[in-house]
């Protein structure tokens, strides 16, 4: 999974600027990717374990919490305990929808297998081109996609 470091901390100082900066009441009015068959947030995968794992993995029926409209699961407790307690920080960014193609002003959801942590913040991405395309210009592709994020989250059903 790729990672910043080096001459990148001014990129990761930048992310932060841009995304622990909205206000709380944000994540709770996103549409979040859900699965039509399941009605789970992100096909199940347990947002929490991409800080604490590293990794993506799929959360257990026992442990589910419902938050922004949707049911989210979670491989322990834990987990979910610390999802419930701040979620707009576990929870994925544009509410999993691969922020390359929002920059390009269209919803495409994320895979939750493609993943990046950045600026203490989830994103998934739709492929590894786009998960690529991001990692080469966070800061840029970021740019572009809060720009179009309102016009497309308009558009996304809730």
């Amino acid at each position: 999974m790729p990672t910043l470091r080096g001459a990148a901390g001014l990129a990761m100082l930048m992310l932060s600027s841009l995304w622990l900066g909205p206000p709380a009441s944000a994540a709770t009015t996103e549409r979040v990717v859900t699965d039509r068959h399941s009605g789970l947030a992100i096909s199940g995968f347990d947002p929490v374990a991409y800080f604490v794992d590293r990794a993506a993995v799929e959360g257990r029926a026992e442990y589910e919490y419902t938050y922004a409209g949707t049911v989210w699961r979670f491989r322990n407790p834990g987990n979910r305990n610390a999802f419930a307690d701040n979620p707009t920080v576990y929870a994925p960014v544009f509410g999993g929808y691969d922020p390359v193609g929002i920059a390009r002003g269209v919803s495409r959801p994320g895979n939750p297998g493609l993943f990046a942590v950045m600026g203490g913040r989830v994103f998934l991405f739709y492929s590894e081109t786009a998960r690529d395309k991001f990692m080469a210009d966070p800061v840029g592709v970021l740019t572009e996609a809060q720009n179009h994020w309102p016009q497309v989250r308009a558009g996304l059903t809730p």
